[in-house]
C-alpha cells in the first residue's frame, strides 16, 4: 500500500494519535529523552517517507546505529521542543510546534533512558543539513515499507535477554533492531492503521547499551 503526501493522510495520522491511550512512563531513574518521527515527501502526493539517520561512528554514545532526531532533554525543555530542536541540530530541518501531529508511548531504553516519540509533519521537499560530527548519512524510509509482512521479526538476543524485534527496510538494506525499529513499528499500528499495538516489551539488543 502507498501513503501519498497530501493533507488526507495528514488527518489520519492525527486523528489516530488524538485517540491514542499513550503509555507515560514516569521513573525519576531514567533520564528522559526524544525523538522525531519526521514525515517528508518530496512532493505534494508523493509517496510519503520517514526520516531515519545512521550515526557517526566517533559518537560516544549509541555510535554507527540507525535512530530517529533525537536526544536528551535540556533541563527545563519538553520532549516536543526537544525532539524538534535536536532534528533541526543533526539534519538541519526547522519544523514548527504547530506542526506536531501527536506522541506516541513511552519508551525505556536499555542504555537507561525513557523516549518519547513526538510524530511530526516536516513538508514536501526537505532540504537536509547533517551535522557529520552527529549523522553518518540520512534515509528516507517509505510508509509502505512499514507494512512488509516480515515486519516485526523477532531475534534471539545473544547476551540472553528478551527476544529482540527487528525489521529490515528495503531502503536501508540492513537489520534494525528496538529501540528504532520498535518505534517505527508502532508508528504504523497506531498512526497507519488505529491499532492500539505496545511495544515497550520488545527486547533491545546489548549493543544499545552502548
Amino acid at each position: 500500500m502507498t501513503y501519498p503526501f497530501n493533507t488526507r493522510l495528514r488527518e489520519i495520522i492525527t486523528l489516530n494519535l488524538l485517540t491514542h491511550d499513550r503509555v507515560v512512563v514516569a521513573d525519576a531513574s531514567l533520564r528522559p529523552a526524544a525523538v522525531a518521527i519526521v514525515l517528508t515527501a518530496a512532493s505534494i502526493d508523493a509517496p510519503a517517507d520517514i526520516v531515519v539517520t545512521l550515526r557517526a561512528s566517533k559518537l560516544n554514545r549509541h555510535s554507527g546505529q540507525y535512530a530517529l532526531p533525537g536526544g536528551r532533554l535540556d533541563e527545563g525543555e519538553g520532549v516536543i521542543n526537544a525532539a524538534l530542536r535536536e532534528t533541526h541540530e543533526e539534519v538541519g530541518l526547522q519544523i514548527a510546534e504547530n506542526s506536531v501531529l501527536g506522541l506516541l508511548d513511552d519508551l525505556v531504553t536499555r542504555s537507561g533512558f525513557v523516549i518519547t516519540p513526538v510524530v511530526a509533519w516536516a513538508g514536501e521537499g526537505p532540504r537536509f543539513e547533517p551535522d557529520p560530527g552527529e549523522v553518518a548519512k540520512i534515509f528516507n524510509i517509505p510508509l509502505s515499507e512499514l507494512d512488509l509482512p516480515s515486519i516485526p521479526e523477532m531475534v534471539a538476543d545473544k547476551s540472553g535477554g528478551k527476544t529482540v524485534m527487528s525489521a529490515v527496510f528495503p531502503t536501508i538494506g540492513h537489520r534494525m533492531y528496538a529501540p528504532t525499529a520498535a518505534l517505527l513499528y508502532q508508528f504504523r499500528e497506531v498512526c497507519l492503521h488505529g491499532r492500539a499495538t505496545r511495544v515497550g516489551d520488545f527486547g533491545q539488543p546489548e549493543f544499545t547499551r552502548r
